[in-house]
C-alpha cells in the first residue's frame, strides 16, 4: 500500500567535477516526485544558467540579511561565494509529501545535519581518478585553469569528509550511478517513521483480529 508519508531530503555531495549535479538533474527529470532545492548564491550568473531555475542570484547584503533572520536552513561559502538554502519552502514540501533533492557540498551538509538529520538521507560521489576529475572539469570549458586549480586543491579538503555521509559511490560511469542513488532514495522513502499513516493502518489491522474474537 501506498501510505501518505513525509518527503527525504535527498543530499548529494562531490568534490567539483565528480558528477554530483549531472546526477541530481538526472534524477530530477526521471522522477516528478523529486523537487530540486533551488539555492540562492552571490556568486556571479553562467551564461547557461536561469535565475530562479539553477539558483536565485542575489547580492551579498541581501544573503546576510537572510542569514542573520534565521531564513537559511544552511548555508556555506565556497570558492569565495555564498550560497544557502531558504528555510521556508523546505519545510513545506517535506510536509507534502516531496522529495527535496540537495546539490550542496560538505560545509552545507553538515549544517543540515543539525537542523534536518531525521529527514535526511546523504550520497558522497567520489571521482574514479583525480585525472579524470580534471578532464571532467577542462570539458565544462566554464572556468580558467586558475579557477580549475583551485577546485582541485579544494577536493582534497571535500574528499576527507566522506565518511560522514551515509552512502559513498564512485561515478565511473553516470547512468549506472544514478541508478544507484534512485535506489537509495526509494528504500529512505520506506523507512518506517516517514509512513505518517503507518501507525493508524496497523491499528485498524488489530481492531479487524479484535472483531473476530
Amino acid at each position: 500500500m501506498d501510505f501518505a508519508r513525509r518527503g527525504v531530503m535527498l543530499v548529494i555531495a562531490s568534490p567539483s567535477g565528480a558528477g554530483k549535479s549531472s546526477i541530481s538533474r538526472a534524477l530530477f527529470a526521471q522522477d516528478p516526485n523529486i523537487e530540486l532545492s533551488v539555492s540562492v548564491t552571490t556568486r556571479q550568473r553562467r551564461t547557461d544558467e536561469v535565475d530562479g531555475t539553477h539558483y536565485h542570484f542575489i547580492d551579498v547584503p541581501e544573503f546576510e540579511a537572510m542569514r542573520d533572520k534565521g531564513d537559511l536552513l544552511e548555508w556555506a561559502e565556497v570558492h569565495g561565494n555564498y550560497y544557502g538554502t531558504p528555510r521556508k519552502r523546505v519545510e513545506e514540501r517535506l510536509a507534502a509529501g516531496k522529495d527535496i533533492l540537495f546539490d550542496i557540498d560538505y560545509q552545507g551538509t553538515l549544517q543540515l545535519y543539525d537542523n534536518s538529520r531525521p529527514d535526511m538521507v546523504t550520497v558522497f560521489i567520489l571521482p574514479p581518478s583525480i585525472a579524470e576529475l580534471r578532464a571532467r572539469l577542462e570539458r565544462r570549458a566554464q572556468d580558467s585553469k586558475e579557477t580549475i586549480d583551485k577546485r582541485l586543491r579544494n577536493a582534497l579538503i571535500e574528499l576527507g569528509h566522506h565518511r560522514e555521509y551515509d552512502f559513498v559511490l564512485v561515478n565511473e560511469d553516470l547512468e549506472q550511478s544514478v541508478q544507484m542513488v534512485g535506489s537509495i532514495l526509494a528504500s529512505a522513502r520506506l523507512t518506517r517513521t516517514r509512513q505518517t499513516k503507518l501507525d493508524e493502518f496497523v491499528e485498524d489491522l488489530k481492531a479487524q483480529i479484535a472483531a473476530l474474537e
